[in-house]
């Protein structure tokens, strides 16, 4: 059984002998100019064109969800304390801007 894997082992040493990085960093530097960069610049195109918020969604007051039992210790106790009124409703509904 040492046979199999001293030769398995060989072929490993001579393989690692090339130089820094030898074929394989090419192939990767290829692969970066040609698929990671458009890539990045198609996602962030993408982003940019569908940047544009529609309306918020209209309040449905589902009894399962806002459930105060007690009030929060900071602010008038109905806040959260990351708090945005454009995207959280409150139990009661969307604040007024």
């Amino acid at each position: 059984m040492a046979l199999p894997l001293r030769s398995l082992s060989r072929g490993f040493a001579s393989a690692a002998q090339g130089g820094h990085g030898g074929a394989g960093a090419g192939t990767w530097r290829l692969l970066t100019f040609v698929l990671a960069l458009p890539g990045v610049a198609l996602c962030s195109l993408n982003c940019w064109l569908h940047a544009g918020h529609g309306g918020r969604p209209e309040f449905v007051p589902y009894h399962h969800l806002r459930i105060r039992t007690k009030p929060f210790s900071w602010g008038d106790g109905n806040h959260t304390l990351f708090h945005n009124p454009h995207v959280n409703p409150l139990p009661t509904g969307y604040e007024r801007p």
